[in-house]
């Protein structure tokens, strides 16, 4: 069976339908603007991307720091559990009875 692309957002504009495109963006923005907003378009896209990659990098670091946190409480239940087996309770009882 052979599968066939489907694009996301329809077919995707051809030459002579750019060519219109972009006689319009020079008629809406002027000669003089279009570089100004493809510059400040390409500094939104790199401020997403470093912020995108931010975000990723603290949700490594807190699957990191949960996954160390686990392995810490369960040595940290052991040791509590073989504390409580050898505590002497005799004297804790004789304390509060002698009150």
């Amino acid at each position: 069976m052979v599968e066939t692309m489907v694009p996301l957002f329809g077919p995707v504009p051809g030459g002579m339908e750019m060519v219109v495109i972009l006689l319009i963006a020079v008629l809406l923005f002027g000669a003089n603007k279009i570089p100004k907003l493809a510059r400040s378009t390409g500094e939104a896209m790199g401020e997403f991307k470093k912020g995108r990659q931010e975000v990723e990098q603290e949700l490594e670091d807190l699957q990191e720091s949960e996954a160390e946190g686990s392995s810490e409480e369960s040595t940290a239940d052991s040791a509590s559990d073989e504390d409580i087996e050898y505590m002497d309770t005799d004297s804790i009882d004789s304390e509060t009875t002698d009150n």
